[in-house]
């Protein structure tokens, strides 16, 4: 998703820069990055998250080409799968750590989305600052990421309704077919949301 990407380029007049999300010339709101997720989110008490898993997986290139796909969204986690593929192994026939990380990156936006869904098309930003692992076991055939966003940093941003900045904590744990916990991931996200 745009959310795992900062934005690098220069801007001209009248285009948002990293420092001054949504800000235009004259001082006028430009719709941000997230805008896309808008038609999803238009109700808060009941935002559609099939949705905006829909558009999450429709917007992530890199995750078409390698074939992974977010499977579920909902306000407390979200579920991203690596396919049983040949291709997605390394030289010993493991899955590659570059996939897990892949699905564990995905799966953490992905759970942001899910958990902040009302306050989603508002985001500017939601980029990953920090990340470490935990390799725990040789990870074989298919894989689930399952992401999960601190419930208590949720639910502070969840209240809010102008414009601030903030770090979030997010995990996402990976378990093999047999149900076994291949791998762990934590990030750090750096986020900044306009105002309702």
């Amino acid at each position: 998703m745009t959310p795992t990407s900062a934005p690098t380029t220069a801007t001209s007049p009248g285009q948002s820069s990293p420092g001054q999300p949504g800000a235009a010339a004259g001082g006028e709101s430009r719709p941000g990055p997230f805008a896309i997720f808008g038609p999803a989110t238009a109700d808060p008490g009941a935002p559609d998250l099939e949705r905006i898993r829909e558009i999450a997986n429709a917007i992530v290139p890199f995750r078409r080409f390698v074939g992974i796909d977010i499977t579920e969204i909902d306000t407390e986690r979200s579920v991203v799968e690596i396919p049983d593929r040949p291709d997605l192994t390394n030289q010993l026939g493991t899955v590659h750590a570059g996939a897990l990380f892949l699905a564990a990156d995905l799966a953490g936006a992905a759970a942001v989305a899910g958990a902040l869904a009302p306050r989603l098309s508002r985001f500017e930003y939601l980029v990953v600052r920090d990340a470490r692992s935990t390799f725990r076991k040789p990870a074989n055939g298919r894989v689930r990421a399952i992401g999960l966003v601190d419930e208590r940093e949720a639910r502070r941003v969840l209240a809010g309704t102008g414009p601030e900045r903030f770090d979030l904590d997010v995990r996402a744990l990976l378990y093999d077919d047999a149900d076994v916990l291949v791998a762990r991931f934590h990030f750090d996200y750096a986020c900044a949301i306009a105002g309702d």
